[in-house]
């Protein structure tokens, strides 16, 4: 249910804002995204994990407060990034 490092070096290289970013903003919304989904898909088959759940919930919880900073300090990258993760339907 990890992350693995040669997927997280690729979401890293893929929202990073400037060379050697790790922890912007932007890339720990994306790393955190990919875990949420992968956290998903497992609870859609262990159904009864309830402790994956509120680690999911956490999770969902540290994403929606990036988000809103993001969203605070600089809206038209907020926007993009909703976009480029399709987080809204």
């Amino acid at each position: 249910m990890s992350i693995t490092k040669v997927k997280k070096q690729e979401l890293i290289d893929d929202y990073k804002r400037t060379e050697g970013d790790t922890g912007s903003p932007d890339v720990q919304i994306a790393v955190l995204s990919h875990r949420i989904s992968e956290l998903t898909a497992h609870l859609k088959t262990h159904s009864k994990d309830f402790a994956s759940r509120r680690g999911l919930l956490m999770l969902v919880s540290r994403r929606r407060r990036l988000l809103d900073y993001v969203r605070a300090k600089d809206p038209s990258r907020y926007a993009s990034l909703i976009e480029r993760l399709s987080l809204r339907k």
